[in-house]
């Protein structure tokens, strides 16, 4: 089995185009089992007020229906704290083969000061990494 972790916001559109990277692997719907991370943080809950768990927000749910219309296996995981710990945390847990990041556009001053999610994994994992666009 193949194993993803896919970390997601409360953006749909970059959501789905992590799940359509997803979908679009060799026999996925055979051989892949999916992770769909979401990490509950200051700004994240701001975002997603209202909501007791990962799988009632709107961009979880439609990556995990996605998925198993697909015919993926998908396990939705949720987790508090600091993102880039925990994606690294939860790839190890689930001894995932790939980490499937949505990217987002950002000025290099942009990056400098708000500093890039992306780049932490990148940088402190060993685990491929597939960083996709947006679906806009």
């Amino acid at each position: 089995m193949y194993r993803v972790l896919i970390p997601v916001d409360t953006n749909e559109n970059r959501a789905l185009a992590q799940v359509d990277y997803v979908t679009a692997l060799p026999t996925a719907a055979d051989a892949v089992e999916a992770y769909v991370l979401f990490v509950f943080t200051e700004e994240s809950e701001a975002e997603a007020e209202d909501h007791d768990s990962a799988s009632e927000i709107d961009a979880v749910r439609r990556a995990a229906e996605t998925l198993e219309d697909a015919g993926i296996d998908v396990t939705i995981v949720e987790d508090s704290g600091d993102t880039e710990e925990d994606i690294l945390e939860h790839a190890e847990a689930h001894d995932v083969d790939t980490i499937v990041l949505g990217g987002r556009k950002r000025s290099p001053v942009g990056k400098a000061l708000f500093g890039s999610i992306s780049q932490g994994v990148i940088l402190n994992t060993d685990r491929p990494v597939v960083i996709t666009g947006s679906k806009e």
